[in-house]
């Protein structure tokens, strides 16, 4: 008989969706009946529009990052900066605004902070300058191969790793990893990209450059189905797909906690359908959705 653990989200839109968890996180605190027991909030990931070490989406997030420390350190919860730009170089180590966003973040109340990586460089940069943050490696890494994966999970600079969607349900290999290293692996439950991808790495480094102001052309997605853009319903159709009852009756049991909800470049009305399949119980579902909906001070499309 297996104790049941607790399943951590990792939520999307730090910077992108600040209205939106200003009014989830109230919710959240004050009526907690409404959200299933097993599950937490682990963190709210994002970046600020035109942050140049920012990198996995082009960044829009407009919120005024005091006021999302402010909100972080009110509700207790991790901050983690989205920083995977993938192409930084030596000259880009400098740049004050984000240096100036890493200062403000690093030592933020009482929730430990984190960072989403991808460059060895900056996180070279990073723990020399910013050491009260975590790390995580990101997804951007596009780490597909199981051994290189493991290697990954091994490194101690690492508090979770987060592997390419398409190793979700390689259960075998999964659950026989060492427990340390299981509560390393972060998975990213609700990817709408087609499994079969593999042009995933490209798109990644397009955002990069378009980070760093390069003037190149938009990434032409391979996918067949690109033009309908990002839908729960084929994110759920998808091989990889992680759900609820994933979660609680395979993943939990075998030792993992970490589950990241995808979303940065969507809209607040898909992040809180994400919000109330994840997380709320149904019964409470409608209610949840009043709540922010009738709110006249966010804008959900």
């Amino acid at each position: 008989m297996h104790e049941e653990l607790t399943a951590k989200y990792h939520l999307p839109g730090l910077f992108e969706f600040y209205e939106l968890y200003r009014l989830f996180l109230p919710l959240f605190r004050e009526h907690r009946e409404y959200f299933y027991d097993w599950c937490e909030i682990g963190s709210i990931y994002g970046a600020p529009r035109d942050c140049l070490w920012g990198g996995g989406r082009v960044g829009f997030g407009d919120a005024d990052p005091s006021e999302v420390a402010s909100l972080m350190r009110e509700y207790g919860v991790s901050a983690r900066l989205t920083l995977s730009n993938s192409l930084l170089r030596e000259e880009h180590l400098a740049d004050r605004r984000c240096n100036d966003l890493c200062a403000l973040f690093e030592r933020n109340g009482a929730a430990d902070n984190g960072v989403i990586i991808t460059s060895d460089l900056l996180l070279g940069y990073l723990r020399a300058n910013y050491p009260g943050f975590y790390f995580v490696s990101s997804t951007t890494k596009v780490l597909t191969d199981w051994s290189q994966f493991e290697r990954e999970l091994r490194r101690e600079k690492f508090r979770y790793v987060v592997p390419d969607f398409r190793l979700n349900k390689e259960l075998d290999r999964l659950t026989a990893l060492p427990g340390g290293l299981k509560r390393k692996v972060e998975f990213l439950c609700n990817e709408c990209c087609s499994f079969d991808c593999f042009d995933r790495k490209n798109c990644y480094e397009n955002v990069s450059r378009k980070s760093l102001g390069e003037d190149c052309e938009d990434h032409v997605c391979v996918s067949p189905n690109a033009a309908r853009g990002y839908r729960f319903s084929d994110a759920m159709a998808n091989p990889a797909f992680i759900g609820t009852e994933d979660i609680r009756k395979v993943y939990l049991p075998a030792g993992f906690t970490e589950f990241k909800i995808e979303g940065r470049s969507l809209g607040s009305a898909v992040v809180l359908e994400f919000l109330l399949y994840y997380m709320t119980k149904p019964e409470y579902r409608l209610k949840v959705r009043e709540e922010i909906y009738l709110d006249s001070m966010l804008d959900l499309f």
